[in-house]
């Protein structure tokens, strides 16, 4: 399969507790659910641009474990190419433990397993995938010199190369700004990329343009409830989202960036494919879970 999209990134099972409020340091609360459900940054990626409408593959490592073949299947279930998703023996396949407050707000921590073990190297044995893709998508939950390696080869064959810098710890190496197309981080991970407050679509614009200036083409800062700030050498704008109750915000970017790549790879103007990825996490956040939460295109308005 030539897969439009491919996503190169990181596969968890997510292990998900609900909690009245989150707890503070030595407190023990008593939640009021558990469940496990399939997820990681760049898998969660993967099927929101797979049920947006688009052909995807992805590539990634699993543990020898229950885990990591339910989530290799999860995902051949929903028609994404996986036949660069290793299984690596005698390591476990990575999770996230997820505390969702009352509020629909989360905190996560979480052990990579598994994604530690996507090296450049094994990148380097799939590299037919990025050649036959129109759009490359990467995170940060794999090495980084995995990361530094799909920047640069998307780069090279001339691809649309999208980087969501999640979870941040800090700048980004400075060279990788203008190998990449479209930078796409949340409120904070753009104070964290800039040093800046973003709290606003005012504040996120001085972000963005703090990211131009370091040599991104163009920078998309996700703000929850307040929309999406889009800005490039030339122009910027605000697009708003409608209000809605969110019940789980866990995969609400996720679901954004899979669903923005789907656009751009069903060839929509700009503003539409952004457009779109804000229409899937709108209803993404109304539901609880990471994969399970992500909405098929035949949900969203026409």
């Amino acid at each position: 399969m030539h897969a439009k999209v491919v996503v190169v990134g990181s596969l968890n099972m997510d292990l998900i507790v609900r909690t009245p409020r989150f707890p503070v340091g030595g407190e023990t609360l008593a939640g009021h659910g558990f469940a496990t459900a399939p997820g990681g940054k760049g898998a969660n990626q993967a099927v929101a641009a797979a049920r947006l409408g688009t052909t995807v593959a992805m590539v990634g490592c699993v543990g020898g474990d229950a885990h990591g073949a339910e989530l290799r299947a999860g995902l051949l279930a929903e028609g994404i190419d996986c036949s660069a998703v290793a299984k690596v023996p005698g390591v476990a396949t990575g999770i996230a433990t997820i505390l969702v407050d009352d509020a629909g707000q989360n905190a996560i921590v979480i052990a990579a397993g598994g994604n530690a073990e996507m090296t450049a190297e094994r990148l380097a044995d799939h590299d037919a995938l990025l050649q036959a893709a129109d759009i490359v998508i990467a995170q940060l939950e794999v090495p980084m010199a995995t990361v530094e390696a799909t920047l640069v080869r998307g780069h090279e064959l001339g691809r649309t190369v999208i980087l969501n810098p999640a979870p941040a710890v800090g700048p980004l190496p400075a060279h990788w700004y203008g190998l990449v197309d479209y930078l796409i981080p949340n409120e904070s991970e753009a104070a964290l990329l800039t040093g800046l407050p973003v709290d606003s679509p005012e504040t996120a614009l001085q972000a963005a343009q703090r990211l131009l200036e370091a040599g991104a083409r163009r920078v998309l800062v996700t703000l929850g409830s307040q929309g999406v700030l889009y800005a490039d050498g030339e122009r910027h704008m605000h697009l708003p989202v409608e209000p809605v109750v969110a019940v789980d915000t866990t995969a609400a970017g996720d679901t954004f960036v899979g669903g923005f790549a789907a656009g751009l790879a069903e060839g929509l103007p700009l503003e539409a494919a952004i457009r779109l990825g804000q229409q899937a996490a709108a209803l993404a956040v109304t539901r609880p879970g990471a994969q399970p939460s992500i909405p098929h295109r035949h949900e969203l308005p026409a």
